[in-house]
C-alpha cells in the first residue's frame, strides 16, 4: 500500500472532535482557533528505537507512551490538551503494525480529549515524534520558577516503578515475576495526570512532570526558582511492588534518580494544604508531602534521612553526551 492510501486509511479522524478545529488532516497544514481569554500551550516530544525504546516494542504501546509524555507536558502546565500531530519515521509501511498503532492513538487520544490534526510519514530508522497542543486561561500556566522558600514540596502518585523495570529489561536487576509484572506497566503505559494539573492551576507555585528523574527534575525546579529543595527520602510515595522489592533486599536509588514515572511533582504554599487534600480525595490521586523549599543555599536538592543529609551518586541522562 503506498504512503497516501496509508494516510486516508489510518490518519483520518483519530482522537475527538472540537468544534474550534477549522482544518484538519488532508492539507497543508492544520488550523486551529484559540478562544478569547486562552492561550496556547505548544510541547513536543521524539522517541528513538534503540534510545528511547527497544526494538520490536509493540507498536500498541509505542503509541500509548508518545502520547501519554506529551499529555504529561501538558499536565504539568495545567493546561487541557486539544491537538496534536504525529510524525513517523518508518523502515516499511506495515499494515498490522500501522493499523496497531493508529487503533491505539484513537483510543487513547480519545480518553484525554485530544484530536490529531496532522502529521508525517518518511522512510528510514524508526522514530516517532509527536506535538501536541493545549488550552490554558491567559496568565495561569504552571511554570518551574515559581518556587519561593517556605513552600512545601509534593508529588503526585508512586515513583521509581518505572526505572525499576527498566533495571531488569537492561539486565542490571533481577526481580521477582510478581515485581517486575507490577512495575513494566509503568514503563511502557504511564498514566499523565492531565486532571490533576488543571486543578493546580492557583494551588501549585512550580509544576513539572518527572521524566528525568526526582533529584534531576527537582534540580531544574531550584534552578530556575533560584531556590534550594530539600526532599525526605523516606516520605517518598512507593507503591506495593517497589516495597516487596526493597524486603527482598533492593536499593531505594531507582525512586530517587530513575525516570519515566511522569507524575507531577510541584510545590506550593503551605496555606494550600487543606485544598491540596481535598483535590486529592475528589480526584482519586495520591498526592504526597515529600519535602520542602528553602532558601538558595551551596546544593540545589539536598536529600534527608530521617533528618541527615544523605548521598547518592547520581548523573542525569543528557543526549550527546
Amino acid at each position: 500500500m503506498a504512503e497516501f492510501s496509508f494516510i486516508d486509511r489510518y490518519c483520518f479522524g483519530l482522537g475527538s472532535k472540537h468544534p474550534d478545529t477549522i482544518l484538519s488532516v488532508g492539507d497543508d497544514a492544520a488550523i486551529v482557533s484559540v478562544p478569547e481569554g486562552f492561550e496556547l500551550a505548544i510541547s513536543v516530544d521524539t522517541m528513538v528505537e534503540g534510545t528511547h525504546f527497544f526494538k520490536g516494542l509493540a507498536p500498541e504501546l509505542l503509541a500509548h507512551k508518545i502520547l501519554a509524555v506529551n499529555l504529561s507536558d501538558m499536565a504539568a502546565m495545567g493546561a487541557r490538551p486539544k491537538w496534536a500531530t504525529v510524525a513517523m519515521c518508518l523502515p516499511e509501511l506495515d499494515q498490522e503494525w500501522f493499523g496497531a498503532f493508529s487503533d491505539t492513538m484513537n483510543k487513547v487520544a480519545n480518553q484525554y480529549g485530544v484530536q490529531i490534526i496532522g502529521g508525517d510519514t518518511t522512510q528510514g530508522p524508526r522514530v516517532l515524534s509527536l506535538t501536541i497542543m493545549g488550552l490554558l486561561p491567559k496568565g495561569a500556566a504552571m511554570t518551574r520558577s515559581g518556587a519561593e522558600a517556605g513552600d512545601k514540596l509534593y508529588c503526585s502518585g508512586n515513583i521509581g516503578d518505572a526505572a525499576l523495570a527498566l533495571t531488569r529489561l537492561q539486565g542490571e536487576q533481577t526481580l521477582t515475576d510478581d515485581v517486575f509484572d507490577a512495575v513494566l506497566s509503568v514503563l511502557h503505559t504511564p498514566t499523565p495526570q492531565v486532571a490533576l494539573g488543571q486543578r493546580l492551576l492557583g494551588y501549585a507555585s512550580a509544576c513539572l512532570d518527572l521524566s528525568d528523574g526526582l533529584i534531576g527534575d527537582s534540580t531544574h525546579i531550584a534552578k530556575l526558582s533560584d531556590v534550594s529543595i530539600e526532599i525526605d527520602v523516606e516520605k517518598l510515595p512507593l507503591s506495593d511492588a517497589y516495597r516487596r522489592y526493597l524486603s527482598q533486599g533492593g536499593l531505594a536509588r531507582y525512586a530517587i534518580t530513575g525516570g519515566d514515572d511522569y507524575q507531577l511533582l510541584f510545590t506550593a504554599n503551605q496555606e494550600k494544604e487543606a485544598a491540596l487534600k481535598a483535590i486529592s480525595k475528589d480526584l482519586g490521586v495520591k498526592i504526597t508531602e515529600i519535602g520542602r523549599v528553602v532558601s538558595r543555599a551551596d546544593k540545589d536538592v539536598v536529600l534527608l534521612e530521617e533528618g541527615n543529609p544523605i548521598d547518592i551518586e547520581f548523573k542525569a541522562y543528557q543526549h550527546f553526551t
